[in-house]
Order: structure tokens, then sequence, then C-alpha cells
């Protein structure tokens, strides 16, 4: 019984001997470097800009039993997953973009198992620069303010820009984007904004510049081209204004008026100047340095001009004041000044018309005796007319002008200012014709011209007409035919003529005559123009057939005009 106890015992621990030498070893990953594509991933580098879906890398271990293996990725909670593994093949695949300024590395969990061991790692993976960064600049906006009297050459201001990427590629150089014609420039490398050698600041001409700057890196690697990358920022420039300029004034001319209604203390006119230097101005002081006669003032810091007396007074109609606009400085002192004028008129209110005047007094009718077709030019010396508005200034500028038959007369002066004597002067003398007619009108008017009332006047102008002999008898033929036969008696009736003068009186009255080769063997009436055979004439066609003569039609002067007869006598 003892023995067979002893042998199931020695049995028991042989059986027990070989099971415990079975062991089931975990499986591991191959070895890597950093440059390697197997193995665990452990500092594995891989370029920001590779493509998503790129595999970028094999899991690679083993199992020394021989088992299969497979692999898994694990990322701590939260963290962005940037890879997928097959778990068979190991492939590793990049499923996000990637972004070194924002994370260099990557922590993730490596799982490696044959099924019933598991072994996990957790690595680094290293994320390489590429050039996809611009220049950033720092502390935007650039505004400056600068002395217009900064000396050329001085350093005004340093720019900075940042570039998140790495070697070349984070390094930055500065320029400029200027016109030939810029007054700054700017060191490459520090960035340093300068007043260009040999420039000149002036507030007056430009008070602010803008410049712009640009910013670029020193180019790299990125998606396997070659890049260079920039950005622009623009700096303001103010230039801060320095005391070198004199005031002037401002809306010159100046006109200022007085009215018959101004009492003293009205206000007449206030002038304005400012500084030159409109950055930091100083006070104004103004005063009048001449012209004003005692009879104005003005507040030496508002300028206004005031009147000091009543406008009845005054003995011009014109004041010119010379006015100073000075400069006040430290302990008001005066500096710089500028110089004006301000025309001052004394004028009244628009209460009267223009009126026109004869030898006696106000009067809306002058009339006038002349002889018709006087020469062109000449003055109607029978006028004797005058216009006048008593108003001043504008109030009393007004215009004259005749209305009747066009262009037969003119008047002169044609624009008044107060008074004027009305001159009337023939311009067309073939319209002053006493058989067109004895008698011309006309109307005179006299119309303000820059009032708002326009006031006017009218007044009636009348030209009576004296004939002359201006014409001569007119035929109203300029020839007759006259038949008679050859066996008429002495006496017999030839033809009548007539011949019309349009003159008055004896001027238009025609006596008639004949004369000419036959004109003896007829007569005439001298005043009814009819033409008869002599008493004792006796006509003979065989021995003359035809007779030819003229006939005369002239007025009491003498002035005339022909006619021809022609006289054929028949059978």
């Amino acid at each position: 019984m003892k023995k067979e106890k002893k042998t199931h015992a020695l049995l028991f621990l042989l059986l027990l001997h070989v099971t415990l030498g079975q062991y089931d070893y975990a499986p591991y990953f191959y070895d890597n470097g950093p440059s390697s594509t197997n193995g665990n991933m452990d500092l594995f580098s891989i370029s920001e800009d590779t493509p998503v879906g790129t595999q970028i890398y094999i899991l690679n271990g083993t199992d020394p039993e021989g088992d299969p293996v497979r692999y898994s990725l694990t990322f701590e909670k939260g963290s962005m997953e940037y890879f997928r593994v097959d778990p068979k093949t190991g492939n590793v695949t990049l499923t996000q973009e990637l972004d070194r300024e924002k994370q260099d590395e990557i922590s993730v969990l490596v799982s490696i198992t044959d099924g019933r061991n598991k072994v996990v790692e957790t690595v680094r993976v290293f994320v390489t620069d590429a050039n996809d960064e611009s220049p950033e600049f720092q502390n935007l906006p650039f505004i400056i303010d600068i002395p217009e009297d900064t000396a050329p050459g001085s350093s005004i201001y340093r720019v900075q820009a940042v570039d998140k990427d790495m070697g070349s590629g984070g390094s930055v150089t500065y320029y400029l984007q200027t016109s030939p014609f810029a007054k700054f420039t700017i060191d490459g490398h520090s960035g340093i904004l300068r007043v260009k050698p040999g420039e000149t600041l002036d507030y007056e001409t430009t008070p602010t510049h803008f410049v712009t700057v640009v910013a670029k890196d020193g180019g790299g690697k990125y998606k396997g081209k070659h890049q260079v990358m920039s950005s622009t920022a623009t700096i303001t420039i103010n230039v801060v204004d320095a005391q070198d300029m004199p005031p002037s004034f401002v809306g010159t001319p100046y006109f200022g008026y007085i009215y018959e209604v101004s009492v003293p203390g009205s206000e007449i006119f206030t002038v304005f100047a400012k500084d030159g230097d409109q950055g930091i101005p100083n006070p104004i002081h103004y005063s009048i340095m001449n012209g004003s006669d005692g009879v104005f003032d003005i507040n030496s810091t508002s300028g206004c001009i005031t009147l000091t007396t009543y406008p009845y007074l005054l003995t011009n109609e014109l004041y010119e004041i010379k006015v100073k606009a000075s400069e006040v400085g430290p302990n008001d002192q005066l500096l710089d000044y500028d110089v004006t004028t301000v025309t001052v008129r004394v004028v009244d209110l628009n209460n009267h018309p223009p009126t026109f005047y004869g030898e006696n007094g106000p009067q809306s009718k002058f009339e006038v005796t002349m002889y018709e077709h006087p020469p062109a030019g000449e003055i109607l010396r029978g006028f004797k007319i005058t216009v006048n508005d008593s108003d001043q200034g504008a109030n009393a500028k007004f215009k004259l002008r005749l209305v009747g038959p066009s262009r037969v007369l003119r008047v002169v002066p044609q624009t008044v200012l107060n008074e004027a004597q009305v001159t009337i002067i023939v311009e067309d003398a073939s319209g002053i014709d006493y058989e067109k007619g004895p008698t011309l009108s006309f109307k005179l008017l006299a119309v303000e011209i820059d009032t708002p009332e326009r006031f006017s006047a009218t007044a009636d102008i009348v030209i009576n007409l004296l004939d002359t002999n201006d014409n001569i008898p007119k035929f109203t033929s300029e020839y007759y035919i006259a038949r008679v036969a050859e066996n008429s008696p002495g006496g017999s009736s030839v033809v009548s003529v007539t011949a019309n003068d349009p003159d008055s009186g004896p001027w238009g009255e025609v006596k008639y005559t004949i004369y000419g080769s036959g004109s003896d063997l007829f007569a005439i009436h001298p005043t009814s123009g009819l033409i008869f055979t002599q008493p004792w004439t006796s006509l003979d066609a065989e021995v003359r057939s035809k007779y030819n003569f003229y006939v005369k039609a002239e007025d009491s002067e003498g002035k005339y005009s022909l006619a021809e007869v022609l006289s054929p006598s028949s059978t």
C-alpha cells in the first residue's frame, strides 16, 4: 500500500515538471532607429506637409512561438487620432493633417498581441517642419508719431515679424513697397525704419504717410517644392507739426457792408486766420493797421469788425481796412503775422426806383422834332434826359434800353450806377424816313440789375420827322408807246405819262417837258403829262414813219427822271 502511494507521487511530480517546462512567450517589436520605417514607430519623424492617406510606417514585430500577431494604435483620451493601423499588416496611414507649429510631438500607445499575450508601448513620433507659415507681424497696428523736424537718417521705429517655421523658413528679412520719392527706408535684417538720408518731413504738405512693409522668410520645402512666403503690413506715420509756418487768412478777399439802418456796434465782418502750423497752432491776435479812419474797431480775439459811428456821418462810400493777424507765443509775445484787406462799402436800403428827369424835373415823356435821314452815329441832341437812382451801391445799379423799331436807335450808357446823362444815337438811318411815317415812338426803360425788387421806370420817346427832298420823280414805266394816224389833225392826243414823287409840298410836285429828235412836232402838258401834236403839225408816214423822243419829270429843286416815248406814225 505504501509502495503504491510513493509511485503515484513520483508520477505527479514528473507531470508537473513536464507542464512547467512549456513556456508561452509574449510577442515583441523589432528594434528601429529614428530613420527606420519598421518597428514600433518610437522616435519616428514625419513632415507636417505629408498628405492625409499616406502610408507612413509599418509596425513590425514577432511572436517567439511563431504565432501570428496583430497590431493596434491607441491615443490618449481627448487627443487627436493622427494614425490608423491595419491590424494584420501593420501598415500605418496618416488620417489627420499635421501642423508642427501646433504640435511637434505625438504620443501614441502601440500594441502587439499573439492572441494570448499583449505588449503595449508608449512611443513618441516627431513632426518635422515644412515652410508653410508666413512671417507674422508683432504689435500691430504700426502707428508712429514723429516731429516734422526729425533729422534725415534718424531711426524712428522698429518693425518685428516672427515666422514660426524653423531654419531658413523661419528667418525674416524686411523691405518697403514704396515709390522712388519715398521718404523712408528700412534695414532688411533689424527692421529698423529710418527717415531716408537727404529727405525732410513737412506737416503742412503731407501730415500722414502710409508705408507698406514686406516681411519675407528665407524659403524652404513645402510638398516637394521650394517656397518663399511673405506678409505685408501698413505703417501709419503721423507727422507732428512744429512751429515753422506763419498764420494766414482764410476765405479772402473780404467784403463788408454798412447799411443806412446800421448803428454803432453793428457787426460789419469777421475775419479769420489760422496758424500755418496746424498740428499745434498758436492763438491768433487781430488788429487794424490802417484804413479805419476811426470808423471801425476789431475784436482782437474773434476778428469781428464793428462800426463805431452812425452811417449818415460817414464821408466815404468805400473803406479799405488793413487787418493784421499775429501768432501769440509764450508770454503773450506776438510772433509771425499775415496782413489782409477788408473792403467795406456803405450801402443803403433799396427804397428808390430809377427816375427820368428833364430840364424842369421828373418827366415821363420826351419829344423832339428833326429832319429825316440823319447820318448813322449822330447824337439826337434835342433830347435832354437824365436818369437817377438815389439809392447807393448795388441798389442804384440799373440797365437802360430802348423798346421800339429794331436797331433804329441805341441808348448810351447801357449800365448806370446812381446817375447818368442819357444819350440817344442813330444806329440805322434808313429807319428814320418821313415817307414811312412822320412820327417814331419808343419806350425808354430803366431796370435795376442786382436787387430782388427789380424797380424800374419808363419814359416815352417821341420823334416828329420833318420831310426833306430825298426822292426824285419816278415814271410808272421806263418807256411809253404812242400811236397816231398820219391824217390826225394838229392838237391830237398821243399818250399820257405819269411820274410820282413821294416828297411833300413843292418837292412832290412834278413838271413835265419833252426833248429829243422830232420832239418839236409834239407838246406836253406840264402838270398832267398829256402828250399831243402841235396845232400846226401834219404827219406823213411816207415822209417819216417813227418818232422817238424823251420826256422829263422834274421836281421844284431840279431832281428829275427820264422816260422814252416811241411814237410811230400810221396811216
